[in-house]
């Protein structure tokens, strides 16, 4: 029998290491040509690792969670034949297709730091246990105490003993009333009785034991990424209130005639007047390369567009929306949504975005600071609609009370790059655009 090396490939775009976020083989798991190893995740998508070889697997590069650096082995395999079969050399893979070159490489066998201190080659578990990728393997919680345990010999029917438990009361401290069993009455004047003594019965929110949890995969990329823009850039947010009851409006009478369009939400109209303000605020649609010194201005809006994932925040971007018209805006929005949920995203559709619109939809508060997404240097926060009652000129000059639909419109900016004054200014654009949404359709 031989073994094969198979090293994590270069993924692409400069990356020197990726981390481990889910194992779909382990040691001792018989495996055949193009299977599924395991899922690794880089700064830019979620890359599936396939087997270039058929065999047994005997050895694994660490655990969920683990860091290992382009180059290092990641899954050692027997094969059938004779002495040490070639190892995998890394090359440049895209997304939905590794690859792998051959060349003469044995995996070392040492004691050593863990996998992904970036110092070394990692060292490969013998034999690990599959790990959900969602918790620790080393989190647990202790038993709880079955508090009505110390009153087994009292006798009680089993659904007095179900709600005992439930309460936390040991059926021992329970004065019997009528006869020897315990009754729900004999419960009820318990608890009437301890409730004038200070006693709580637990409930839904009881205390129970710590529970430690791994932060890995998204949720420590959002972490190291979120960090990162808070320590690099110096963020201000300018917030205005916008009047969109006319916008509500046109929406509804959009949706009333969209046949087998897409319904339309607020995020594409919203889209299209960004798109319409930016030309006379380059600032805004801009990256900026802080090691060099550099703003790039960017000459097409390529909009990111912030969803919410079981796996954490993910920022899809939406190329060139300025070509896009509202309809359009709507699908490539949906299209984008649902493969970040099901975590089909391509690097080409996670990077690269000159500006990100983020909005919590209807559970949007009355302002947002949101983090800007680096190295843009601009988000947009729409927050939630609400209605109000507000003033407004009538036919005799005098002022009249109207329902209104109100919405808070949030910018978080790098005052590095652009100024209050700016922030400011676009807002009250963008505020013209949709109080006024005829504008949106002119030419």
């Amino acid at each position: 029998m031989a073994r094969f090396t198979f090293k994590l490939p270069d993924i692409g775009e400069g990356i020197s290491e990726a981390e481990i976020v889910a194992w779909h083989v382990k040691v001792g798991d018989r495996v055949e040509e193009d299977q599924s190893l395991a899922d690794m995740m880089t700064d830019k998508a979620t890359v599936e690792m396939e087997s270039p070889v058929a065999g047994v697997v005997v050895e694994l590069a660490g655990e969920v969670g683990d860091q290992v650096s382009i180059g290092a082995a990641l899954v050692v395999i027997e094969v059938e034949g004779a002495g040490e079969a070639p190892a995998t050399e890394p090359e440049v893979l895209e997304a939905e297709n590794p690859g792998v070159e051959e060349a003469a490489a044995p995996l070392p066998a040492r004691d050593g730091p863990g996998v992904g201190d970036g110092s070394e080659e990692p060292v490969l578990a013998r034999d690990p246990s599959p790990v959900d990728v969602s918790q620790d393997r080393s989190s647990k919680i202790e038993p709880t105490p079955d508090p009505s345990l110390a009153g087994r010999g009292v006798l009680a029917s089993p659904a007095v003993r179900a709600r005992a438990k439930d309460l936390g009361v040991d059926l021992a401290q329970v004065r019997i009333a009528e006869g020897d069993r315990i009754r729900h009455a004999d419960l009820d004047a318990y608890l009437r009785y301890n409730a004038g003594q200070g006693y709580n019965a637990p409930h839904a929110s009881a205390a129970h034991a710590d529970e430690q949890v791994r932060v890995i995969g998204m949720r420590r990329r959002i972490a190291e990424n979120m960090a990162a823009s808070k320590r690099h850039i110096p963020h201000f947010t300018y917030v205005d209130e916008i009047d969109v009851t006319e916008l509500e409006r046109v929406r509804a009478d959009l949706n009333a005639n969209r046949g087998q369009r897409p319904k339309l939400t607020m995020l594409p109209l919203m889209i299209v007047a960004i798109c319409r303000t930016l030309p006379d605020f380059p600032m805004l649609n801009a990256r900026y390369d802080d090691e060099a010194g550099v703003v790039t201005r960017s000459g097409r809006v390529h909009l990111g567009m912030a969803t919410q994932t079981d796996a954490g925040l993910t920022v899809p971007v939406i190329r060139d929306a300025q070509d896009r018209n509202v309809w359009q805006l709507a699908t490539e929005i949906a299209r984008l949504a649902d493969a970040a949920r099901a975590n089909r995203l391509t690097p080409q559709e996670l990077g690269g975005g000159t500006i990100t619109v983020t909005s919590l939809g209807p559970l949007g508060g009355v302002a947002t600071t949101p983090v800007i997404n680096r190295p843009e240097v601009a988000i947009i926060g729409p927050n939630k609609i609400v209605e109000r009652p507000v003033f407004a000129k009538n036919a005799r000059g005098g002022d009249d009370i109207v329902r209104a639909k109100l919405m808070n419109l949030s910018i978080s900016c790098d005052h590095r790059v652009v100024d209050g004054w700016d922030a400011a200014s676009y807002v009250q654009a963008l505020k013209k655009l949709l109080e006024t949404p005829v504008l949106l359709f002119a030419d």
